[in-house]
């Protein structure tokens, strides 16, 4: 949530229950649900980021077959960055044209991959490919195994994403199960042994 709402919800909130239960005491717990839910908000994830790496997870693998293709042609590191940055556009797409031109212009390897490193997968992939540069291993071969492992790791947050919206789907019938049950099946119960000890005394 942008912050330009964020505090004005936790102290709409805020002023509801301060409103609702009234008083002094209104006014402590009123404060104390501004803060909560400035607090909780302030951690939820804008859609945008969401959006942004949801995007890169699906490309990197891609981006890692591209530039190792770019490589086995002949070209050289930055400008295989660059080129294939360019063409896939993106998140991935422009940090690797920051990457191809940091080594352009002579940047350490680490320091140049290091434009990937806040993406899904992306620090993983920057030392890779920093190791690679630094102790001469073939990039060609360092870049295939990141794209299998990328693709191996993109297969599991969806494989966990699956499972996780089966948990949120029956959380709802349980919500709702686990008070009908108590009403339907404990309540009865407690009332008829209450009824059996009074009508005992």
């Amino acid at each position: 949530m942008s912050p330009w709402l964020r505090w004005p919800a936790a102290v709409l909130a805020g002023l509801s229950m301060a409103v609702g239960i009234g008083g002094p005491g209104g006014l402590v717990v009123g404060a104390a649900v501004a803060v909560g839910c400035g607090l909780l908000l302030r951690r939820i994830e804008p859609a945008s980021a969401r959006r942004e790496r949801a995007t890169a997870r699906s490309d990197l693998p891609f981006a890692a077959d591209l530039l190792a293709a770019a490589l086995r042609a002949g070209a050289p590191p930055d400008l295989a960055a660059v080129t294939v940055g360019e063409a896939l556009g993106g998140p991935v797409g422009l940090r690797l044209a920051r990457t191809g031109r940091a080594l352009r212009l002579g940047a350490a390897p680490d320091a140049a991959w290091a434009h990937l490193a806040d993406l899904p997968g992306g620090a993983r992939f920057a030392r890779a490919a920093t190791r690679s540069a630094e102790h001469g291993i073939a990039l060609t071969r360092t870049l295939d195994r990141q794209a299998a492992d990328l693709r191996v790791a993109k297969a599991a947050a969806a494989e966990a994403a699956v499972r996780r919206v089966g948990v949120l789907a029956v959380l709802p019938v349980g919500l709702c199960f686990l008070p009908a049950f108590v009403l339907a099946g404990v309540v009865p119960v407690v009332v008829s042994v209450l009824h059996d000890v009074f009508a005992a005394l």
